[in-house]
């Protein structure tokens, strides 16, 4: 039988324990509800917030990675689009050369076909310094060689993409034979340069579709590295994101079971004045 003391309530500590426990589990509620995460800190669970963490790390990474792919797919572009203009560039000096090695023209057409076929000579030079996107030129021999981009490819740093460069400059390997002072001023001049400049095409043609290859690689790997990023994303979300409308639902029921423990422990206080009423 219990026994009915002033000292000693134990109604009242039972109640109370119960009200304590409630109002944690409601903090614990309002806090996933305001912040939206069922795990917001290491106290809440370490291991799986460790692990978010992580993840969240490697998707951080992922952006820079994005941003390389990304200034690498560019430089290559504006190098296509410098090619592909001295590739036409050149089918327009074939045509001159062509005209030219006619053994019936007279020198005043021969001069004009030369001037124009000086003028896209020169043209190809400026297409080729222009083709620079954020300090790198694809086309262009530097001191040592042209820029070949180097993308990052993985969050670690430790795999790259790379694109090489394809010097289009006059005078170079794939443009051998058409100097910075190539002229088709004679009958024998613009017959040689008709192979010359078939020559140059095709290496040109050639280089443009290694940039190109190396184009779509990179942009397939942008794609990739989204979707991946994405799904990371997703992925520390299943861990640390808190349900909202499961902790909505509980958050309407601790706060009736609140008041419930807070009527049980004004009952249990106030058993203790019936006593009162014995000594009467």
């Amino acid at each position: 039988m219990p026994m009915n003391s002033v000292n000693t309530n134990v109604g009242a500590m039972v109640a109370l324990q119960n009200l304590n426990m409630t109002n944690t589990d409601l903090a614990t509620t309002q806090s996933r509800i305001n912040t939206g995460l069922k795990i917001a800190s290491a106290k809440d669970n370490g291991a799986i917030w460790a692990i978010a963490q992580n993840q969240r790390a490697t998707s951080g990474s992922l952006n820079a990675v994005k941003e390389s792919l990304s200034r690498g797919q560019s430089t290559v572009d504006v190098a296509m689009a410098a090619g592909e203009s001295i590739s036409d560039l050149l089918l327009q000096m074939k045509q001159k050369a062509l005209a030219a090695s006619d053994t019936t023209l007279d020198t005043n057409s021969r001069i004009a076909l030369n001037d124009d076929f000086t003028s896209l000579r020169d043209q190809i030079q400026k297409a080729v310094d222009n083709a620079e996107f954020n300090g790198a030129n694809m086309i262009k021999a530097t001191a040592s060689a042209p820029s070949t981009v180097m993308a990052l490819a993985n969050a670690d740093g430790t795999q790259l993409i790379t694109v090489a460069a394809q010097d289009l400059s006059l005078g170079s390997t794939a443009l051998s034979g058409i100097a910075a002072t190539s002229s088709i001023g004679s009958q024998v001049l613009a017959a040689s340069m008709i192979d010359t400049v078939n020559s140059a095409i095709i290496a040109v043609s050639s280089a443009l579709s290694k940039l190109g290859t190396g184009s779509r690689s990179l942009a397939s790997h942008l794609t990739f590295v989204g979707k991946l990023q994405d799904t990371l994303d997703a992925g520390v979300g299943n861990l640390v994101d808190a349900d909202l409308a499961k902790e909505s639902a509980k958050l309407q029921a601790l706060q009736t079971k609140q008041q419930l423990g807070i009527q049980a422990l004004n009952i249990a206080n106030q058993s203790s004045g019936t006593l009162m009423s014995l000594f009467r």
